[in-house]
């Protein structure tokens, strides 16, 4: 017989499935956050947190924005691997819950202490990570505990950084880490989706050339991947960490040039997936460039998280949303709106850490559009987010 998707549920629609919160919550707190930044950057306002205010722009983009994007992905990409029941109602409220309070207490961290927040803000990736060992585990789907490593290399890193900020006054090793897990965890997850999805788009729209599956190349790049981000998480400049990283670039564009992402045009939902991916031999290519004194560390950095993690969180997040809501996939208007925005806002980011004499603009650029993208997102899937699915009679 097969496993039913749901239990019987009478509660709010946006306890109904673990996509629903976290993708809404998540990007209204991606726009709010920048919407703080620019302030803070300024001068303008402060917050009440123990972090120095480019530290706390950092940590909550890499262990508050994107936790909960992976969070709400993995709460409904797990049921489909395990065939076991998802987490819905109570359950799914108590981890709102706690990352809610996470981003309250590092906020108000200079006021209750950075341990007390440190401690609430930790525990939230704790208990996903707990959640997804249970579930694969009671699946007995062993093979995606390489997710659940991802999650504990974003755990670790989180821990750190809040030792470090105490300790030291800066972060460093913690965002590296933070943003090193991100990565892979791309890597891996859009590995898999990427030239699945679009294999059977193109099986049914465009016979011809087809993604080839995963291999043995792909393992070695993620294998190599992780130890090339190891080396710049402890060693960031020099020849080697340079040579590294810029080798990663070159391998991950070979990865990318097996999936047939040019014809994919046509079909925008996977065009966007494509170009978020490619975000990511490109931040190997510029941290490479920084780790020969080149170009600024920030160029790679926001590559990867502003390019590779903001538009691949909104691509998925749009995807998912459409897929398991019984709406059409289709990238309306708005959509193609939402990603034209997310990309204008990584590149204009990036091109403020290597034009310095244009910085001010370029960054007013960048989180305009920012802004445009996750509030865009959730004004456009918000109301599908919060409702019922409502299916055919009969």
């Amino acid at each position: 017989m097969p496993i039913p998707r749901l239990r019987a549920y009478q509660g709010p629609a946006l306890l109904s499935y673990g996509f629903r919160p976290f993708f809404l919550l998540g990007t209204v707190f991606a726009g709010i956050a920048v919407l703080l930044w620019l302030p803070m950057f300024y001068g303008d306002i402060a917050l009440r947190t123990a972090f120095a205010p480019r530290d706390w722009h950092v940590h909550e983009m890499l262990y508050g924005y994107l936790p909960a994007a992976m969070t709400g992905f993995l709460l409904t990409a797990i049921p489909n691997w395990t065939g076991r029941l998802p987490i819905q109602g109570t359950p799914l409220l108590a981890l709102v819950i706690v990352w809610i309070g996470g981003r309250l207490a590092v906020a108000l961290s200079g006021e209750i202490g950075w341990i007390a927040a440190a401690l609430i803000d930790v525990s939230f990736l704790t208990l996903v990570a707990a959640a997804a060992i249970r579930e694969i585990a009671a699946g007995r789907n062993w093979g995606n505990l390489k997710v659940v490593a991802m999650v504990s290399v974003l755990l670790i890193g989180n821990v750190a950084f809040h030792l470090e900020a105490h300790i030291n006054g800066v972060a460093d090793i913690g965002i590296r880490v933070g943003i090193a897990g991100i990565v892979l965890l791309i890597a891996v997850i859009g590995g898999r989706i990427i030239p699945s999805f679009t294999r059977n788009w193109l099986a049914r729209q465009a016979p011809g050339r087809l993604p080839a599956p995963l291999a043995r190349f792909d393992v070695a790049v993620i294998g190599a991947s992780a130890a090339a981000l190891a080396l710049w998480i402890w060693l960031p400049t020099g020849t080697v960490t340079g040579g590294a990283l810029a080798a990663l670039g070159v391998l991950h564009l070979a990865r990318m040039a097996r999936w047939a992402g040019w014809r994919t045009l046509r079909e925008r939902l996977l065009l966007i997936l494509h170009i978020a991916y490619a975000f990511v031999p490109f931040g190997f290519s510029l941290s490479s460039a920084a780790a020969f004194g080149w170009v600024a560390p920030s160029a790679g950095i926001h590559a990867w998280t502003v390019g590779a993690a903001g538009t691949m969180t909104l691509a998925v997040m749009s995807r998912a949303t459409l897929g398991h809501t019984n709406n059409t996939l289709n990238a309306s208007l708005a959509t193609q709106a939402i990603y034209a925005a997310v990309v204008i806002a990584a590149l204009a980011r990036i091109c403020a850490a290597l034009e310095p004499a244009a910085a001010m603009p370029l960054l007013q650029l960048a989180a305009v559009t920012w802004c445009l993208a996750f509030f865009g997102f959730a004004a456009a899937y918000g109301p599908t987010l919060a409702r019922p699915i409502v299916r055919p009679a009969g």
